[in-house]
């Protein structure tokens, strides 16, 4: 038994409901396409055929047009990385420590980043922060002996997070907010020296401290011998005599060489 065949003749019913088919199917592949959706904490850099086009996207929704634009995500969080790292010091002894730092990529700065340097936020750290991480440390420590740099080393870091802050706003494709150096590891034989150079620092300001309280002790005396002349010194024994002594000064500015005394009720 011969099946028929049911021909579509061209603008019947089932042409148009084909193609309204590919139509619909079409539209919504190209809007899926055109749409996107950039996190929180994220900006989008926009290519139009290979080059970057437009400013950063803020995350939400965003539209690009299909085929033809392409979209890459760039991280803007504080991000946290701990690097080991060995240097010299000014008499050339190796110090080894560890510098954690945290920075964030400027959002306005994602296309630049795209187009000059990396296409991966990713690479950020190894690209743009870790070479002027290094160089701030090593152009920092290289000024300072390593007793200098144990003894104070709290100080060495503020100076090694603006070194690093003012070497990365060369470029401002990054916020620095924050360095900490932790694990300072230095031979054995330096410790001994370190610990002995502060001992004897504490030695010297504890002599510096006597010899100023000595020193005020030596000017209040001074000061006080100076304004005790007969008259307040007079006014000094009366405020004190209990009126039974039989041996009183004179009044000062009496005749005589030598200022005469009563005794016993009776003037010499």
């Amino acid at each position: 038994m011969t099946t028929p065949i049911r021909n579509v003749t061209p603008g019947g019913p089932g042409a148009s409901t084909t193609l309204a088919l590919i139509l619909s199917l079409t539209g919504i592949l190209l809007l899926f396409q055109a749409l996107y959706i950039i996190p929180a904490g994220k900006v989008g850099v926009v290519t139009t055929l290979g080059k970057v086009s437009g400013g950063s996207r803020t995350p939400g929704l965003n539209i690009k047009i299909p085929f033809i634009q392409n979209v890459s995500f760039f991280d803007i969080r504080t991000q946290v990385q701990d690097e080991r790292f060995s240097s010299l010091t000014k008499d050339l002894q190796v110090i080894d420590a560890n510098a954690t730092i945290k920075y964030a990529l400027k959002s306005s700065e994602a296309g630049r980043v795209f187009r000059t340097i990396t296409y991966s936020d990713r690479e950020v750290y190894s690209k743009i922060i870790k070479p002027s991480l290094l160089k701030a440390l090593k152009s920092v420590f290289s000024q300072y002996e390593l007793v200098t740099i144990a003894s104070q080393w709290s100080d060495i870091s503020e100076l090694v997070e603006k070194t690093i802050s003012e070497e990365l706003n060369k470029f401002g494709y990054v916020n620095v907010q924050a360095l900490d150096l932790t694990n300072l590891k230095i031979a054995d034989e330096y410790k001994a020296a370190i610990e002995q150079k502060q001992i004897a620092e504490q030695q010297l300001l504890k002599a510096q401290t006597e010899v100023k309280i000595a020193e005020q002790e030596a000017l209040r005396y001074e000061t006080l011998t100076r304004s005790l002349d007969d008259q307040v010194l007079y006014k000094l024994f009366l405020d004190k005599w209990d009126g039974k002594t039989q041996v009183v000064p004179s009044l000062p500015g009496s005749q005589g060489g030598n200022p005469p005394v009563i005794v016993g009720g009776r003037r010499n």
